[in-house]
């Protein structure tokens, strides 16, 4: 995805007026340019005509499930950032739109600055999958992926190969939340009893984390998976 001079253009999906009204006036006053589509195909639609950089979807659609757009934007290869506003809170929900490719998951109600907040993760995630630099900052967590170094606090941090690899797939997607599936596939080539998956978060908290039992780094989406902060 090339960067685009000019404002962010966001494609509201949503059949609910007063969501919509909601919506772009949040969003239009941080200066994005919003659009809505009110049914899956429009949206696809314009998704194929390049006239959109985001997408804000509704999983109801009155023509399709919103989980289907994803999978069609997606397979299509469209990398555009997805964030999900659905009021499906349940697990298997977030976990499948995350698998198809949605960038982030959101369940209502919520607030315009929650929203604000995920938009300018995505952004920064793709920009950062588009040119990815050699050197991640986050906070006091710095990693050097050539030298494959990791300071902490200043402080170079010794980690096992698998620690390493999974800190390294954290940091690529930084600020997006990956599924414990995806993480398992990543990182150990096949799906294993996700406990070990805990294991090594809870070994790399204890190594990177000020306090373990408060992370500010690797944050848990309790029963899908975890997102390490966003680069600074």
């Amino acid at each position: 995805m090339t960067p685009r001079a000019g404002p962010l253009r966001v494609l509201v999906v949503d059949d609910e007026p007063a969501i919509i009204r909601f919506l772009r006036a949040g969003l239009e006053t941080q200066g994005y340019v919003v659009s809505d589509a009110k049914d899956g195909r429009s949206a696809l639609e314009m998704v194929r005509r390049k006239a959109t950089d985001l997408i804000v979807l509704d999983l109801g659609l009155p023509d399709m499930d919103g989980l289907d757009l994803v999978k069609t934007v997606r397979e299509a290869g469209e990398t555009l950032p997805i964030i999900i506003l659905s009021s499906r809170g349940n697990e298997n929900s977030k976990v499948e739109a995350l698998d198809l490719g949605a960038d982030d998951y959101i369940v209502k109600p919520f607030g315009v600055d929650e929203l604000l907040a995920r938009i300018r993760a995505a952004q920064r995630h793709r920009l950062q999958q588009d040119g990815e630099k050699p050197i991640f900052r986050s906070g006091d967590l710095s990693m050097d992926f050539v030298r494959r170094i990791v300071t902490v606090r200043g402080t170079e941090v010794k980690f096992s190969p698998r620690e390493y690899d999974i800190l390294r797939l954290l940091a690529a997607h930084a600020g997006k939340v990956l599924t414990h599936q995806f993480i398992l596939r990543e990182v150990w080539g096949s799906a294993v009893d996700v406990q070990y998956l805990r294991i090594y978060i809870r070994a790399l908290r204890q190594k990177i984390e000020a306090d373990p039992e408060r992370p500010k780094h690797i944050l848990t989406e309790t029963g899908v998976g975890y997102r390490l902060r966003a680069p600074d």
